[in-house]
């Protein structure tokens, strides 16, 4: 049996150059969107049945995971984020009438009612930061699986709904494969690639995905190189902002997102920075300052999935009958590309093109000479035999080839043949990008190079006649 041929799951294109308008209610110019990570009480400790203490995301310097032993000092701190973070980032946030979304802990939610209650009484969104706050990178997916259950179960008890957002943050590769499968959720957000939400293909499941953000975070606080001060902090997000909101006014608008930890910002001299960021927006009419939901609502209204054709993923005989009369009778090429390391990339017809190209790039100089002896003449007798391809037929006319003079159609004749004489195949040019004059200049031009020069340009043309087809298939 054939192998498969080799395909890179990675997308590193998303939107391009051609980002979509989110279209954000009232015209605004940037969405700002607030992360609280509610994660005390969920932390890795032996009372919840770990093999060791905490060691992420504190200010300890150095923090290491003690095994089978309490840590007094990390579980104090992490008790600070309960005790007393929480409560000073719920009056900021509420008296500034800025909704947050909450990345819950299940476990954490559990053992703060108090907390939660004041989250719903604000009107807060409470999404899902998984059972535990633990790493997951070496879970069984089995095992990752029924966590995901578990911390839809308790969530739903503690909050009375299940979550509709989630974020597990020390994921494995299978967490958004996982959390999609389930099927309940709204938005997913353990990504970092994008200023804008897109759709995630899974399975038969179009899954909205929000990405979140590290730097624009105040875990930057606890790791190095990062935050010393607010001040710090403060000057990051507004520089992000205003560049935002630059591209928001000039092109695109984005989203910004901003995370945020009890423990961490709760405290007074982190919190000042924070609270001038809040003071700077509140500057500006035209901001969006939603809960994750409410952004994931917007876009699935606005810009709901379409699905697409995706080349990358097409059978080899339906590549082929796609693409295979794309370089002028010459299936092989089709039949080759197909056979790269296709992913995401080559979805799009400008990746196609690129897939294509290579195929041909790498092909013998016999098998190029192929190629170009497959085009026809320009304005030859195929043409007026009305035997050429449907893509050579229409793009000899849109230069006005196919309603030649007489005295023109003997020019370009004789030109034809002088030229095929010397190099062996046709002249070819991307009738496209040329007039009858800029045509007929290129052939007295091109009649002036050596072979090797010749071929070289003949080969760049069929290439580019290759970029105008696959353009003018729109996908």
């Amino acid at each position: 049996m054939p192998k498969n041929p080799p395909r890179y799951v990675r997308n590193m294109s998303g939107y391009g150059a051609n980002a979509p308008d989110p279209q954000w209610p009232g015209g605004a110019k940037v969405a700002v969107q607030f992360v609280l990570n509610y994660e005390e009480g969920g932390e890795n400790c032996i009372l919840h049945g770990d093999a060791a203490s905490e060691a992420f995301l504190s200010d300890i310097a150095g923090a290491a995971m003690w095994q089978g032993q309490r840590h007094w000092n990390m579980e104090s701190i992490y008790e600070y984020g309960a005790r007393a973070g929480f409560w000073r980032l719920h009056r900021l946030f509420t008296g500034a009438d800025i909704p947050v979304t909450i990345y819950g802990v299940a476990t954490a939610l559990s053992r703060s009612p108090e907390q939660v209650a004041a989250m719903q009484d604000a009107g807060w969104e409470i999404a899902s930061h998984g059972f535990k706050w633990v790493e997951h990178k070496d879970m069984p997916e089995d095992e990752e699986r029924a966590a995901i259950q578990d911390a839809i179960r308790l969530h739903e008890e503690v909050t009375g709904e299940r979550p509709y957002g989630w974020y597990t943050g020390r994921c494995s590769e299978n967490t958004v494969r996982l959390v999609a499968e389930e099927g309940g959720f709204d938005y997913i957000s353990d990504t970092y690639d994008d200023d804008l939400p897109y759709w995630l293909e899974v399975g038969e499941r179009d899954q909205l995905i929000i990405p979140y953000t590290l730097e624009a975070n105040d875990m930057r606080f606890a790791t190095s190189p990062g935050y010393i001060t607010g001040e710090q902090f403060f000057t990051y997000l507004k520089d992000a902002f205003d560049v935002l909101y630059a591209e928001g006014t000039e092109s695109t608008p984005k989203m910004m997102n901003i995370g945020l930890h009890c423990r961490l910002i709760g405290r007074p001299g982190k919190l000042a920075g924070l609270k001038k960021f809040i003071d700077y927006i509140k500057t500006f009419d035209d901001v969006w300052t939603p809960r994750r939901i409410d952004i994931a609502k917007h876009w699935a209204k606005t810009h709901p999935h379409s699905r697409k054709e995706k080349p990358s993923q097409l059978s080899k005989e339906e590549y082929v009958a796609r693409f295979g009369g794309i370089f002028e009778h010459s299936p092989w090429i089709a039949e080759r590309a197909w056979g790269l390391e296709l992913g995401p990339a080559h979805d799009s017809w400008i990746g196609t093109h690129s897939a294509l190209c290579r195929a041909f790039r790498s092909a013998s100089e016999a098998e190029k000479t192929g190629v170009l002896t497959a085009h026809p003449d320009l304005a030859g007798k195929l043409a007026q035999a009305k035997r050429l391809t449907a893509e050579s037929t229409s793009e000899q006319a849109s230069a006005g080839l196919d309603a030649l003079t007489d005295d023109e159609r003997a020019t370009f004749e004789k030109l034809n043949t002088e030229y095929t004489e010397k190099f062996g195949f046709p002249f070819i040019i991307a009738v496209k990008d040329n007039t009858k004059a800029s045509i007929l200049a290129a052939f007295h031009a091109r009649l002036e190079h050596s072979r090797d020069e010749e071929f070289k340009t003949a080969c760049r043309q069929v290439e580019r006649i290759a970029w105008h087809r696959l353009k003018d298939m729109n996908f």
